[in-house]
């Protein structure tokens, strides 16, 4: 059988079981389970695995007395064990802490295999590092420390990089430092068998411990993410006009007397969209969306478009903003300010009562747009704010047109199957010393979800112009979720009596909306569609247009914001480039797009990574005020070493399974921690009552104590549980206050932050029924 097996993979490439099992007449239930003990025993054996879209398919034979090597990149765990990326397509390979061979986060590795993946069994593939290819940490920042331990060094710096164990010892300099420094070194000698330390030069002082904002600026330094601007790329953003002449308006078809206006924050200044809404003749709407053209001002290889190119995007944290451009760009010529004439690249829509666009036009044009509007003023005009419609009374009948069209092309999107994950995000408010007041909701009303409507529609316009024309382009992808994950999703939302049209290899979005609907209104509805969410894949940037998964979308890209993103300045370029397209220019984009789409999605998940990052650290921040004070949250995750708890203001904390009470048991299936001799029970959605016992604000770490009360869950326990001998509680890794926080870390990898989980009913204290969890809207 095993032959035959070997033989028919040979012949396919891939198959799937059931189709491999009817090919070798092993299907029924007298056959089957024989055919899958074969499968198991060669996938044992490494000589077949199974892909991610569940197929399996021939391994090759890889023989670790040859000391055969595969490339990746290595991912450090704080806890010293790590994970190698080898390609997109394939799961990481594990790597334990005696395997590492000094590998730093980020580096280039080459490492052998030791043991296959187990599918069947559920275990990863592990490796052994055997040489570093390439360092990807070059500079580090970190505050430094006077210290004489080793006299050839003037002292050591400490990295908030929790992922760097060593010491990271700096060389004596003419440059003097007194140890209030935070300074930005560059590595000359890496950790090896000889000596475990880092050796590095001073680069750079980003400033002094007690400057105002140095820490939100240490963080960002210490990732690459710099503020200030070269002088090269200031000089050309001088030299730039503040106004465009008459001479820059030549080719452009001239949008002056349409009214068209912006809609922004209150608090933004790079205002790089505006919109026009008109009712036509035939009962269609005419949509424009005008984006400054960026473009015509960053010409490509300048030093403003390197730059640009470097940076990827403009970074926004709590009390400032990275831009990708120079302020003089940013907020000056390329704003969209009122009254101001100004060069913009145009999308002009007509849509039709289904919401499909009928005709466009993506040319050059010149635009001056008659007010700057805030969402707050625009919500208050759609709810009839009298006075504010006054003042604004040359527009409101183009505000009414336009919340008509968005719940068009709301409803067109929401029928062809597009996925609304409402997720809430926290907006942390604080003083003019970056210290945190209050950690709030973001609120999202209809003038908020109608520009990103007309953003959308923009957005798949220009894409599906470009795709059909088959010239070298730029797309927003995201592709069909992986077949394991949705596989995980599907098997836990059943526990919950939940289920879910279609297989995990091939499940539409139609199916995807029906659940959702199903759970609307369930308490703790929210958990299962944020784990829904987590099933998906990331979205990229690429060469080749796949669609957009969550969108519905056959067509997408990113258009509508070339001040804070590269990839959609680039496509403005291509705008402009193709209005004449030739071979040469083909082939120039043909070439670049693929590099530039790769760089852009690393930098993409810099910058979300910088933002985590802040964004944990004043939270904590923000809770050491609160130190011994109880709350009310949600159990929004549960792991091995614990539960993670969040309040209604998004803010998590981990209780961890050393400080309850007794010993809690995990259903890995169910995601729940009972205890052994109480049955009390922690699932995630359900309501728990915390302290706060810590709030780190160098880590980000919040540690919460469980508060006994009568909205615990008892659920019965076996007698056979109950006789149990008492175990002991984790050791080790896992019960430090590294090795928890290393756990999340690992166990959680790849994954956003924990929301509000679903719950369903559960016998309480007391024998009452009721509902578990509370009920919390989000925006995304």
């Amino acid at each position: 059988m095993k032959e035959k097996i070997i033989n028919y993979l040979q012949e396919k490439g891939k198959s799937s079981v059931d189709d491999l099992a009817s090919s070798l007449n092993m299907a029924g239930a007298k056959k089957f389970p024989s055919l899958i003990k074969e499968i198991s025993s060669l996938e044992s054996k490494g000589k077949l695995r199974f892909e991610r879209d569940g197929t399996i398919s021939l391994r090759k034979k890889i023989e670790k007395k040859d000391q055969i090597t595969v490339k990746g990149i290595f991912r450090a765990n704080k806890a010293g064990f790590g994970f190698v990326t080898v390609d997109e397509a394939e799961e990481d390979l594990f790597v334990g802490r005696n395997d590492t061979g000094y590998a730093i986060d980020g580096d280039t590795v080459e490492v052998v295999i030791k043991k296959v993946a187990n599918h069947l069994k559920g275990t990863a593939a592990e490796a052994r590092v055997v040489k570093i290819a390439e360092h990807g940490l070059k500079t580090v920042v970190g505050r430094f420390v006077l210290d004489d331990e080793k006299p050839h060094y003037a002292g050591y710096i400490k990295s908030k990089n929790q992922k760097i164990s060593q010491k990271i010892y700096i060389k004596k300099e003419p440059i003097v430092l007194d140890g209030t420094e935070i300074i930005k070194v560059a590595i000359d000698k890496y950790p090896t068998r000889g000596h475990d330390y880092f050796v590095a030069s001073v680069r750079d002082i980003v400033g002094h411990q007690d400057d105002v904002g140095i820490d939100v600026l240490e963080i960002l330094e210490s990732m690459d993410i710099v503020s200030a601007f070269p002088d090269a790329v200031l000089a050309e953003a001088e030299a730039i006009a503040e106004t465009p002449s008459s001479k820059d308006f030549i080719g452009r078809l001239d949008l002056r007397d349409e009214i068209t206006f912006t809609i922004d924050g209150a608090d933004a200044k790079d205002l790089d969209d505006a919109v026009h809404v008109k009712l036509l003749d035939n009962g269609n709407f005419e949509l424009g969306v005008h984006i400054a053209d960026v473009s015509y001002y960053v010409k490509e290889g300048s030093a403003l478009d390197r730059e640009a190119l470097a940076r990827g995007t403009s970074v926004y944290v709590t009390d400032r903003v990275v831009p990708m451009l120079p302020e003089r760009l940013s907020n000056g010529i390329c704003s969209l300010n009122t009254n101001l004439d100004r060069l913009t690249q145009s999308a002009i829509m007509e849509i039709d009562k289904q919401g499909h666009v009928v005709s466009h036009q993506i040319t050059q044009t010149v635009i001056k747009t008659a007010f700057r509007m805030t969402y707050s003023d625009v919500n208050q005009i759609i709810s009839g704010d009298a006075e504010l419609m006054e003042k604004y009374d040359k527009i409101v009948p183009s505000i009414h047109y336009m919340v008509t069209l968005h719940k068009i092309l709301e409803k067109m999107r929401e029928k062809r199957g597009a996925l609304n994950f409402d997720t809430s995000e926290a907006k942390i408010l604080v003083n003019d010393k970056g210290a945190p007041l209050d950690v709030v909701l973001r609120q999202r009303g209809i003038a908020e979800r109608m520009i990103e409507s007309f953003m959308l529609a923009a957005n798949e316009c220009v894409a599906e112009h470009f795709a059909k024309k088959e010239l070298p382009f730029i797309y927003r992808i995201h592709e069909e979720p992986k077949a394991e994950k949705i596989q995980q999703f599907m098997d836990y939302a059943s526990i919950f009596g939940v289920s879910i049209r279609g297989t995990a290899n091939k499940i539409s979005q139609a199916a995807l909306q029906d659940f959702m609907k199903k759970i609307e209104g369930q308490p703790g509805s929210e958990v299962l569609s944020m784990m829904l969410l987590r099933s998906m894949q990331q979205a990229r940037y690429s060469e080749y247009n796949h669609g957009h998964y969550g969108l519905a979308a056959e067509f997408y890209t990113h258009f509508t914001s070339p001040i804070r993103r590269y990839p959609d300045l680039l496509v403005h370029r291509l705008v402009r480039e193709y209005d004449k397209p030739n071979a040469e220019k083909i082939e120039h984009f043909a070439e670049r797009i693929p590099e530039i789409a790769a760089q852009s999605s690393s930098l993409e998940r810099r910058a979300v990574d910088a933002e985590r990052a802040v964004e944990a650290m004043k939270k904590a921040e923000y809770m050491e005020n609160y130190l011994g004070q109880e709350f009310e949250g949600v159990v929004s995750s549960v792991v091995k070493f614990g539960l993670f708890v969040e309040l209604p203001n998004t803010i998590e904390g981990l209780i961890h399974v050393t400080t309850l009470p007794e010993f809690y048991h995990f259903n890995e299936r169910s995601l729940s921690l009972q205890g052994e001799k109480s049955g009390t029970v922690f699932r995630v959605g359900q309501k728990i009552k915390v302290k706060l016992t810590r709030a780190d604000k160098a880590t980000g770490d919040i540690d919460f104590e469980y508060m006994p009360s009568g909205d615990d869950v008892i659920e019965k326990v076996s007698q056979a549980k109950k006789n149990k001998p008492r175990r002991s509680r984790p050791s080790g890794d896992s019960s430090s206050k590294t090795g928890k926080r290393s756990k999340k870390s690992a166990l959680l990898q790849k994954k956003s932050k924990k929301k509000k989980p679903f719950y369903k009913e559960a016998v309480k204290k007391g024998g009452k029924h009721g509902k578990g969890a509370g009920k919390r809207r989000r925006t995304k």
